[in-house]
């Protein structure tokens, strides 16, 4: 859609709002590998402002920067998802991970520190932390990576017994309060950099700042604490 398709109202709006797509695609830069570009992601996100300013209807009484938001990062998602960014290893790893969370949780009673993750999973402190670092991204959900092997689809399942979808899992109000409970229990500084950059929307290096860690401990302590969310909302699902 070009913007020789839009009205003058709408070609205001887009241009009023292109920052915001800048804004949101270096968020998302944040989360991701090196392997992904800014610019991809921008005009990705682009395209869900176009689409935004298209269909908006301002008799629904919502505004147009939190639809526009929206269908923003939406856009910007499925170009992730088309591009299948994060490679298979990474994820197998990462499944990994998070099993070793769940296992060794149930086993001490308290959430594993780093060196026990790593010591469980058989790996020197430093290539663990490696693993965590090369995860940028994976709290981007792909449906895949609920899979408990190659040949069984965690979705699939779920929606056979329950006869509900993704959707409704996620919009579930237990799902909600499971999830705030499991960032409670996250160690204090995971705590604090999810907070920091969920709630306060400050980047990597900003909360590097406020913590005294340089950027990239802060993205490991980010994808760990990730990692600790799935594992416990992996099993609150399979219930």
């Amino acid at each position: 859609m070009a913007i020789s398709t839009l009205t003058a109202d709408q070609s205001k709006l887009v241009e009023q709002m292109a920052p915001l797509v800048k804004r949101i695609a270096y968020h998302f830069m944040a989360r991701l590998p090196a392997s992904v570009h800014v610019d991809d992601l921008i005009q990705a996100g682009l395209l869900g402002l176009l689409d935004a300013a298209k269909n908006f209807d301002d008799t629904q009484g919502a505004q147009f920067e939190t639809y526009a938001i929206q269908r923003i990062r939406g856009s910007i998602l499925d170009e992730l998802r088309q591009a299948d960014w994060l490679p298979r290893n990474v994820r197998k790893n990462l499944r990994r991970i998070e099993a070793t969370i769940n296992q060794l949780e149930q086993r001490l009673g308290r959430a594993p520190r780093e060196q026990e993750l790593a010591a469980e999973l058989g790996v020197p402190l430093d290539e663990y932390q490696h693993m965590l670092l090369e995860s940028r991204g994976y709290q981007l959900l792909h449906y895949e990576d609920f899979q408990e092997s190659e040949d069984s689809d965690f979705f699939d399942v779920f929606v056979a017994a329950n006869q509900v979808g993704p959707l409704e899992v996620l919009e579930d109000q237990r799902f909600r309060l499971a999830l705030v409970q499991a960032i409670g229990v996250l160690p204090e500084r995971e705590k604090i950099v999810m907070g920091l950059y969920y709630e306060q929307e400050m980047n990597l290096k900003e909360i590097g700042a406020v913590l005294g860690v340089s950027e990239s401990r802060v993205c490991q302590l980010h994808s760990q604490a990730v990692a600790r969310l799935r594992s416990r909302l992996r099993g609150y699902t399979q219930k």
